[in-house]
């Protein structure tokens, strides 16, 4: 039986030292000067959506390819840019709850954007305490990424959850436009 305190739990688990996973993880990652990253990008930011479908009928049961395919994928900055627009009113408590799974899962070196999308939506969320936790497992992994040096500058500016969302919203489609045009 799961506990309140594990139900809320951003930690690592097992998963996320399981060496088979973290090769697959790994075989995802995107090669920033690679000759076929926007062919990446386009296949993150796809992942994102699919993903995000797979864990609204499935929850955890998703497909570990797919997952690992996420997490890899979100090592490029245009798809985790992708990733934290993709998300809707309507659809808020599924990326709530897969960015809080791939977060407890993420291999070392890979948590930083997963921790990153949480925090934006434990903002949203108006949890403020959650959001700066994100960006401390997000700071052990990468301690100098660039999203969580803005994010805590947002976060502590006491800028409006409500602004930061609609910023977020309008910027998806540029960052949608440069990916798949």
């Amino acid at each position: 039986m799961t506990t309140e305190k594990e139900a809320f739990s951003i930690s690592s688990t097992e998963q996320a030292v399981d060496s088979t996973f973290i090769s697959l993880v790994k075989s995802f990652a995107v090669i920033e000067d690679s000759p076929d990253i926007n062919e990446c990008q386009r296949d993150g930011a796809t992942a994102v959506i699919d993903l995000a479908v797979e864990f609204e009928k499935f929850d955890q049961s998703c497909s570990s390819e797919n997952i690992a395919k996420v997490l890899g994928r979100l090592s490029d900055i245009q798809v985790r840019d992708f990733a934290l627009g993709s998300h809707t009113t309507t659809s808020f408590q599924i990326y709530w709850q897969m960015w809080r799974y791939l977060l407890q899962i993420a291999p070392v070196g890979f948590v930083a954007p997963v921790a990153c999308l949480f925090a934006t939506l434990a903002y949203e969320r108006g949890d403020t305490l959650l959001a700066y936790k994100a960006l401390d497992r997000a700071s052990l992994d990468q301690p100098n990424y660039s999203l969580t040096i803005l994010l805590r500058r947002v976060f502590g500016s006491g800028w409006p959850a409500a602004a930061f969302a609609a910023m977020r919203t309008e910027l998806h489609p540029k960052v949608t436009a440069g990916i798949f045009d």
